[in-house]
């Protein structure tokens, strides 16, 4: 049995939720009264511009509908509501990869969102239901630009600012938007990098639904304007009034959209709504990071993804919080950086991704030790399971043996954290998610619906629609439903699954196994294995591949390519030279595909897949091999079974 760590009760006396009886009585609650659980806390925590009447509509599950007579607006409710009780509080503290600082109050970003949004009406045209692509660096305007969408009704999709230009084409293609906001460039380990540049190129291949380009200048890099198309966010934004009425939108209205990585290739706009999102998005800010009224909050995730949506941007200005934004990496200019920072805020709740933790463990194990770490309270874990060492030092040298760890389970498609200890009540097994949020009603089950047994993997699914779950596929509704509804069952009915595996201890304490179907999880963000492998194919010399995940000690998973080449050097030439050259060329497409994010590790170059005889790939086995696994799985409906040992002895040369 893993050791047990239990909450500081000093630390969090004051919880939102203080102790598993309490944690239990409101999982009850749900229980007895799942709508009313829900309205409940819908009606005490959003300002509604129109309260509503319907909780929750089942009548074309599993397209489900909360809250939708209600109307609001999720700018108001991060922002212009805090004026009355806020308005000097620092909103966002932003510090620039080079150190630069820059405090907005609640009251200074008021005026900034208001003016963007009316910048965006005024000179763009941009109306409720317009769709804005935002190709952004961690800088204010990033969130800024978000909460200016929300003010106005427009549906914005963050494009994370480290992919590729044809990224980028496709999912401004995708979402159909209007307009593109960018920065000229930002900074990363002390050096510029440019982003204007890859706009450009994505929009010199097609996107004819763009009207404009509205560029954000960060670096003073000297960049192509074209005339009729490109604008000075900074020039415009001078002339428009701080004053901007906060559009009513309907309660189902979408947000945003978020593009996920699939296993069919194509990218998914995963689509959030207005209230179930920003309900869930503050409930958890309270419940799991027990933001209190004085705290300062850090989440060093990128607003490219939905970490920075929701416990950058969205959940810590809901919550009325001081939420920190950082341009920079972890370890520049040293591996003391995050510990500085923490100690100059007095930060309080400190949420990163077990890559940083096992990153910042290996260059500098000593460091937190040369820092004063005590207003910490909250440390918390995203993206994936964080192993037991990794967790022994967090909770050691950073935390000091005193505050708790949350390793928080959630995906893009939940919205916000399903699965967490709450640092107030529940004891802590290192590398466990715990247990089901209130209201959450998360099982492990297997296809048809029966509870796995203690210790047996299992899916991990999500038995009862929740108000921050995903809406739909932008523009692809059957793909929603096959994706996420069509291959678990609960009582007959279809079930969200999560893609993942996980296990239930003798405790009840559940622990996620990882993925089931083909997407790997690198560094927190999932990477559909088709969307590299159509990359990899684009190499003239590359007949097939297959694409898995491998351990990594850093990034949890790195990406590991079987690569069969249509010709194959001579013998008589240096036929490792030429790999090596060749899986950099490789590289260097999946860059300009894809982004750096999805570059391999590591190829083996094979002379065949293993394959059934309908063609299918047998990626488990190839999992196996990268591993080091003894193969358990049947061979002998391979077309030709002899290949997995010819690919397992290839590996055992490498």
């Amino acid at each position: 049995m893993s050791e047990i760590y239990y909450p500081n009760k000093e630390l969090f006396k004051d919880a939102a939720i203080k102790s598993m009886d309490e944690y239990r009585a409101l999982v009850q609650k749900a229980e007895e009264d799942y709508e009313g659980f829900w309205g409940d806390f819908a009606k005490e925590k959003i300002d509604w511009f129109k309260p509503f009447t319907k909780i929750l509509n089942e009548e074309n599950a599993p397209f489900y509908k909360w809250f939708e007579d209600g109307q609001l607006n999720v700018a108001y409710q991060c922002v212009d509501r805090h004026l009355k009780t806020r308005k000097n509080k620092a909103a966002i503290i932003f510090e620039g990869d080079n150190g630069d600082q820059r405090v907005l109050t609640y009251r200074e970003l008021f005026y900034e969102v208001n003016k963007t949004a009316n910048m965006f009406k005024n000179k763009f045209n941009i109306q409720k239901g317009d769709r804005v692509v935002l190709y952004m660096p961690m800088i204010p305007e990033a969130a800024i630009s978000m909460l200016a969408c929300a003010k106005i009704g427009a549906i914005h999709s963050v494009v994370f600012g480290g992919f590729s230009a044809e990224a980028l084409r496709d999912r401004i293609i995708d979402a159909e938007a209007k307009l593109v906001v960018t920065a000229d460039g930002a900074y990363r380990k002390g050096k510029p990098y440019m982003l204007k540049t890859v706009v450009d190129e994505a929009l010199s291949q097609g996107c004819e639904s763009v009207k404009a380009v509205c560029v954000v200048e960060r670096n003073g890099e000297n960049i192509h304007w074209e005339a009729g198309r490109d604008y000075a966010f900074n020039e415009l934004i001078k002339n428009e009034s701080v004053v901007c009425e906060p559009e009513a939108v309907e309660a189902e209205h979408p947000l945003f959209l978020l593009y996920t990585s699939g296993s069919t290739g194509k990218p998914k706009g995963v689509q959030h709504s207005s209230a179930g999102y920003i309900l869930w998005a503050q409930m958890t800010m309270e419940w799991v990071f027990d933001i209190k009224e004085n705290d300062t909050y850090w989440c060093t995730a990128d607003v490219g993804w939905i970490t920075g949506h929701t416990y950058i941007v969205y959940g810590p200005l809901a919550a009325g919080a001081t939420t920190v934004m950082f341009e920079g990496v972890p370890t520049y200019p040293d591996a003391g950086r995050c510990w500085r920072m923490v100690e100059e805020y007095q930060i309080n709740q400190f949420y990163t991704a077990p890559t940083a933790i096992r990153l910042l463990h290996k260059t500098g194990a000593n460091e937190p030790a040369k820092y004063d770490l005590s207003s910490l309270r909250i440390l918390g874990t995203v993206g994936e399971p964080i192993d037991p060492a990794a967790w022994k030092w967090y909770y050691e040298e950073v935390g000091g043996s005193r505050c708790s760890i949350v390793d928080t389970y959630w995906q893009t498609e939940t919205g916000g954290h399903v699965i967490s200890p709450l640092p107030g009540a529940t004891p802590i097994k290192p590398g466990c998610a715990t247990f089901p949020l209130p209201g959450i009603k998360a099982e492990i089950i297997d296809e048809d619906g029966t509870p796995t047994p203690v210790g047996e993997k299992g899916f991990a699914c999500i038995t009862k629609p929740w108000p921050s779950m995903i809406r739909t596929i932008w523009g692809d509704p059957e793909r929603f439903v096959k994706s996420y509804f069509g291959d678990c069952k609960k009582d007959g009915k279809p079930v969200y699954f999560t893609g993942d595996g996980a296990m239930i201890d003798e405790d009840g304490y559940i622990t996620i196994t990882g993925r089931t179907d083909d997407v790997i999880n690198v560094s927190g963000h999932r990477m559909g294995t088709a969307e590299v492998e159509a990359a990899i194919k684009k190499h003239e010399n590359v007949a097939a591949v297959a694409v898995v995940g491998k351990p990594h000690d850093i990034k949890g998973e790195g990406i590991f390519a079987y690569v069969v080449l249509k010709s194959v050097p001579s013998e008589e030439r240096d036929g490792t030279a030429n790999m090596l050259e060749t899986m950099k060329e490789i590289n260097m497409i999946i860059k300009a595909e894809i982004g750096a994010i999805a570059l391999c590790d590591d190829m083996a170059f094979v002379p065949d897949l293993p394959k059934t005889r309908s063609g299918k790939i047998m990626r488990r086995i190839l999992r196996s091999l990268v591993k080091g696994e003894k193969i358990t799985q049947d061979t002998s409906t391979l077309e030709d079974p002899s290949i997995v040992g010819i690919i397992e002895d290839l590996l055992s040369k490498k």
